[in-house]
């Protein structure tokens, strides 16, 4: 029996199902990969927001990793809502012995609704502690701003902030484009070989709710079942391009993209 590539997921739940670890799940077992979990924090969420959350404990945070890690393993792994400082550096500790696992980032720092979901203290650790040797790191463009405090409204300078975040120690940095104006989305992916722009126009749907966890999960199945980066990031985007397509009627708000329809064995 062949075993599918085994993606680690270490973020927070949304109770309404759209992002965190619902959404994960459900992109990882859709590309055909298996999910596993270390939950960060538990959310009160629906389609208008994030209302209030619960921080698991750092050490349950990392006790969680070590099991998962020490009895099934990871082809790659996936950190999303990491909450605090002491978290960070809980899950860097935990993570130390698997530093040959691809790891992608996903810079979750604020909720669309504007909940701070990683405290200032958190950011900075994560810099400094969680950013250097990870494979992949994907900041919209507003987490950029946040992380380089330069403005960051323009493909341009969506290039610049990547290369400023290249600084940190990460080995690629795609920097998300949605948040800008304009009929086009443009990601930017910078890596040691230089810029790789991808661009698509923008679909019309106001079903975006989730589409930053979907594509980081997109991303790190890629890379688990041996894909090249670029080749990741270009699956991932067509993979959310379609979930957004499909995207649900749900709740009073933002409501969730649904499956993408990307074949796992490209």
């Amino acid at each position: 029996m062949l075993n599918p590539a085994r993606i680690l997921i270490v973020a927070g739940s949304d109770s309404g199902g759209g992002a965190g670890i619902q959404a994960d799940i459900k992109t990882v077992t859709a590309l055909g990969a298996y999910a596993m979990t270390a939950i960060t924090a538990v959310t009160v969420q629906d389609t208008t927001g994030v209302h209030d959350f619960h921080a698991v404990p750092p050490e349950f945070v990392a006790a969680q990793i070590r099991a998962v890690m020490d009895d099934i393993g990871a082809d790659a792994i996936k950190t999303g809502m990491l909450v605090s400082a002491a978290a960070v550096k809980s899950i860097v500790d935990a993570l130390a012995p698997y530093a040959s696992v691809p790891l992608v980032v996903d810079t979750v720092m604020i909720a669309k609704g504007g909940t701070q979901l990683l405290d200032d203290e958190g950011v900075e650790a994560m810099k400094k502690h969680l950013f250097p040797g990870t494979t992949l790191i994907t900041p919209n463009a507003p987490e950029a701003a946040m992380l380089t405090g330069m403005r960051v409204e323009s493909p341009d300078e969506l290039a610049r902030a990547g290369h400023m975040l290249l600084e940190t120690g990460a080995r690629a940095v795609l920097v998300k484009g949605g948040h800008l104006s304009g009929e086009t989305v443009t990601d930017v992916l910078v890596d040691g070989s230089g810029v790789h722009v991808f661009s698509a126009p923008r679909i019309a749907g106001t079903a975006t709710h989730g589409t930053g966890c979907t594509l980081a999960s997109a991303i790190a199945t890629g890379l688990a079942q041996g894909m090249a980066l670029q080749d990741a990031v270009v699956r991932a985007r067509e993979f959310v391009r379609e979930a957004i397509r499909n995207g649900l009627a749900l709740g009073h708000g933002t409501g969730p993209v649904g499956i993408g329809r990307v074949a796992s064995s490209e």
